[in-house]
């Protein structure tokens, strides 16, 4: 080996070897056989192509912990992002939670007024209770007047339009469980019969009809004679008024008296 050849083979080494080398090669030269000093050369050779690789190992596993930090970069980002989206999900929820607060107390406030309305609903339903009865006992009071201005007219009304002549008084009666608003005997061209009449403030439904209807078949049954019914009304509707007359009932307003 010539000196260039072994100058080449120590620029390959690192600086830091050359030195020591150098000495060393100093030392051998008149005492290193040639056999030992090309074993010498292979033997810098081979730690030359050593380090090589370790350089290149150095170079990937640089580049390696290059990659990785990056992916620790990516992976941090990705935890910020993820750390970003719970912090919306935790406001979502706290703006739910807020939103659930405010509808339950809505929910609470409905409920109380539910509850007042309701009371008022009680009061109202008591008020109207005392009002029917209030309406009930003066439609009572106006019945009862209405009755008793009819027993004043009605023997001469009678008389004077429909002919007939009442045989006794008048009165209110009670036949086979059934209330009689007028009950009289009467008589029309030599044959008697028995008045059956009902006090209707208003002749407006099919009801009251069917109901003098009921009276006036009881009657029938045990008195076993003829019967006049007859309806003694403030006000009746034109269409009842027209079903009572085709059916035979005497119709009176009481401004007819």
């Amino acid at each position: 080996m010539d000196a260039f050849e072994l100058l080449e083979a120590f620029e390959e080494l690192p600086a830091e070897l050359r030195p020591p080398l150098m000495k060393i090669v100093k030392v051998l030269q008149d005492t290193v056989k040639r056999e030992d000093f090309l074993s010498l050369r292979e033997t810098v050779s081979t730690l030359a192509e050593a380090q090589k690789k370790t350089e290149e190992n150095l170079s990937l596993l640089t580049q390696r912990v290059d990659q990785l930090a990056q992916r620790m970069d990516e992976l941090t980002q990705r935890v910020d992002q993820l750390a970003q989206r719970v912090d919306e999900l935790t406001q979502r929820v706290d703006q739910l939670a807020q939103r659930m607060d405010e509808l339950t107390q809505r929910v609470d406030q409905l409920a109380e007024a539910q509850r007042r309305t309701e009371e008022e609903i009680k009061k109202l339903a008591s008020g109207l209770q005392r009002v029917r009865k209030e309406v009930g006992g003066l439609s009572r009071s106006v019945a009862y007047a209405l009755e008793n201005e009819a027993f004043r007219h009605l023997p001469r009304f009678l008389g004077e339009r429909f002919g007939y002549k009442v045989l006794d008084r008048i009165v209110r009666a009670e036949i086979a469980g059934e209330e009689i608003n007028f009950f009289a005997k009467v008589e029309k061209d030599g044959e008697e019969a028995f008045l059956v009449g009902e006090s209707v403030l208003r002749l407006d439904d099919m009801g009251k009809l069917r109901q003098l209807w009921r009276k006036v078949e009881v009657v029938k049954e045990e008195k076993r004679a003829q019967v006049v019914p007859l309806i003694v009304t403030h006000f009746a509707t034109q269409k009842l008024l027209d079903k009572a007359r085709e059916a035979g009932v005497i119709v009176i307003q009481t401004f007819e008296f």
